[in-house]
């Protein structure tokens, strides 16, 4: 039997022309998101995708055509396939999520703690709907466990920035 720990993601990196903006902000969540994401994840593609290679994966996450496209690789770097989703299930939710995080650094700088945390409460819900639109299309291609869908979907907004 395969064991679980060479089901997940071993490199992550994004298209750097997928990236339009950049600022510290969004520099600091990339960072974390794939800090986060390499040291606890859950990421087992249906076989066919791979040819029953056991893992773990390197991806390199891109939007190709507003849509969403990851290239595996195995740890010899040889391509294994490319998994494409359309962005547009997520395009509300992305669309909402940068209008609450454009408050919340706002807010940072000069608001309340209690305005800082009700905004924080809506940018977590947020980004939790997300998460869960993800799990959900990716479940015919690959499973993932939430916290890796929650890390995902940071990245694809880091992508999504203009």
């Amino acid at each position: 039997m395969i064991e679980q720990r060479t089901r997940k993601l071993c490199h992550i990196e994004l298209d750097e022309k997928s990236i339009i903006r950049r600022n510290v902000d969004i520099e600091h969540e990339r960072r974390v998101a794939i800090f986060d994401l390499l040291e606890t994840n859950r990421f087992s593609p249906k076989s066919d995708l791979t040819n029953n290679d056991p893992g773990p994966y390197r991806a390199l996450l891109r939007i190709e055509d507003n849509r969403l496209a990851i290239d595996l690789k195995n740890t010899d770097d040889i391509d294994l396939s490319t998994i494409v989703m359309p962005l547009s299930p997520l395009r509300r939710v992305i669309k909402e999520y940068f209008i609450v995080c454009d408050s919340y650094y706002s807010a940072v700088k000069t608001a309340s703690p209690q305005k800082i945390k009700a905004i924080d409460i809506g940018r977590r819900s947020l980004h939790n709907e997300g998460s869960q639109i993800l799990l959900e299309r990716f479940s015919d291609k690959v499973h993932i466990d939430f916290e890796t869908a929650r890390r995902l979907f940071t990245l694809i907004c880091v992508l999504q920035i203009r």
